[in-house]
């Protein structure tokens, strides 16, 4: 919420006509001796006397105010701009207007009750008038919806009063822009129970070491220490010796999501419209995010770009709000230099680590950075986060056949990536890194060929 109060009245071109003209009609008396121009001043002079007594003193106090500064995209958008009159005369005329995000759409706007459909009408930074009695306040209340996430603008607002019958004006008082976080709407995703490395204490994930699990490892002989739930009665009668059932260890696991940052395409048309590069990067990163977190496992966010931004891993409801306010500043950013040496480093990700790359493949150092990651021995999947409705130039020459063969060897590079044991998939929400978590979990735990 915003407050900004101004001081001073100025003039309105209505007062000078009003004193020039009665200046003028009692000269002209006293020049041509004409009693008759005196009367005609005198409604002038004694109409502008008597609107200058009722001369407000107070300024007009402007205040922004918006119901929640954290909204989610599709939510609803509730703005208040309050003009209040402190002083003891009544304001003649209120100009009020403000400036809103182009992501913020407002389609309602109204004094108290009464409303106006401004969705075709022009928008909402457009002027609107009111007036404002004595000692009272004005409210306008602009609502809508907010189409993108995002931090957008809401203001400044501001306000002009006319007074004294439109012989005074105030000076304009205008008030500081609000901030509005816009989260991304998660996109419902759900994905398999495979990973490649469970290497935490404690989670949900099957792990290959023995412990206090629900998986079913075998059955060995009775040993110091082994509870005596764990006695399976039917071979230890066979055997006529105590035996165990061994489990493996549930534990968690680390996931890594990594945001290419370096292209954008496409056009964004807000929550329900079409998606850029950018709008499923950063919905697919919050779904995966959730997900995840939802389960036990530590996640963290990274950015494959200048300026290498990192998000460091954490668990639980916490972490997840941190990953979509850390979401809210992600920006596409081009780069004349290889970010590979900057950003990943051996302190960073981890060998045990689920590496999901989030990326258009629009450029061709994040393909030579998903190979190094692979050749580098850790567990990569690549997300193709580029739309599938990309317009095709079709009036500009060449422009038509130059996009197939860029489709061509963005094609090509995709099946290389493949070939060198990077799987990549399009991003399609529920489902779509279920096939390649599984084919993923079970290359880790195939057994490795030895050297003869």
């Amino acid at each position: 919420m915003d407050r900004a109060e101004a001081g001073g009245w100025a003039p309105t071109w209505a007062l000078g006509r009003a004193v020039l003209l009665t200046g003028v009609l009692l000269v002209a008396a006293v020049l041509l001796g004409r009693i008759d121009l005196v009367v005609m001043a005198t409604p002038f002079a004694l109409g502008t006397a008597y609107a200058l007594r009722r001369r407000p003193a107070a300024p007009p106090e402007l205040e922004l105010g918006v119901a929640d500064t954290h909204l989610v995209e599709g939510a609803p958008l509730a703005v208040t701009v309050a003009v209040a009159n402190a002083d003891q005369v009544g304001y003649d005329m209120v100009v009020v207007r403000t400036r809103m995000s182009r992501w913020l759409r407002v389609e309602q706007v109204g004094f108290g009750g009464a409303g106006l459909d401004v969705s075709r009408s022009g928008g909402a930074d457009r002027p609107f008038v009111t007036s404002v009695p004595a000692g009272s306040a004005v409210d306008l209340q602009l609502t809508g919806t907010a189409l993108r996430w995002g931090r957008h603008p809401i203001g400044p607002a501001g306000v002009r009063v006319a007074a004294a019958d439109g012989l005074l004006v105030s000076r304009a008082v205008i008030t500081e822009a609000i901030r509005a976080r816009v989260y991304p709407r998660t996109e419902p995703f759900e994905a398999v129970e495979a990973m490649p490395r469970a290497a935490g204490l404690v989670g949900a994930h099957r792990s290959r070491r023995p412990g206090e699990g629900g998986e079913l490892a075998g059955v060995r002989v009775f040993a110091p220490g082994d509870r005596l739930r764990r006695i399976d009665w039917r071979v230890s009668l066979r055997a006529r010796q105590l035996h165990v059932a061994s489990t493996l260890s549930d534990r968690d696991a680390e996931v890594v999501v990594l945001i290419d940052v370096l292209a954008e395409a496409g056009r964004s048309g807000g929550v329900n419209g079409l998606a850029s590069v950018l709008d499923t990067t950063v919905r697919a990163s919050a779904a995966i995010a959730e997900h995840y977190l939802h389960r036990g496992d530590r996640v963290s966010l990274l950015e494959y770009g200048p300026a290498a931004r990192r998000l460091r891993p954490g668990t639980g409801r916490r972490q997840y709000l941190t990953v979509l306010e850390w979401l809210l500043d992600v920006q596409p950013e081009s780069s004349p230099y290889e970010p590979y040496d900057q950003v990943f480093g051996p302190q960073l990700l981890s060998s045990d680590a689920l590496v999901v790359v989030l990326t258009p493949l629009l450029d061709e150092r994040s393909a030579q950075m998903l190979a190094r990651l692979a050749r580098g021995g850790r567990f990569v999947v690549a997300v193709d986060t580029l739309p599938a409705e990309l317009p095709v130039p079709k009036d500009r020459g060449w422009a038509e056949v130059a996009y197939r063969l860029w489709r061509l060897d963005r094609d090509t590079m995709i099946t290389q990536l493949r070939e060198h044991g990077v799987p990549v998939v399009r991003w399609a929400g529920a489902g779509s890194l279920d096939e390649v978590l599984r084919d993923v979990a079970r290359l880790a735990t195939a057994p490795k060929a030895g050297f003869r």
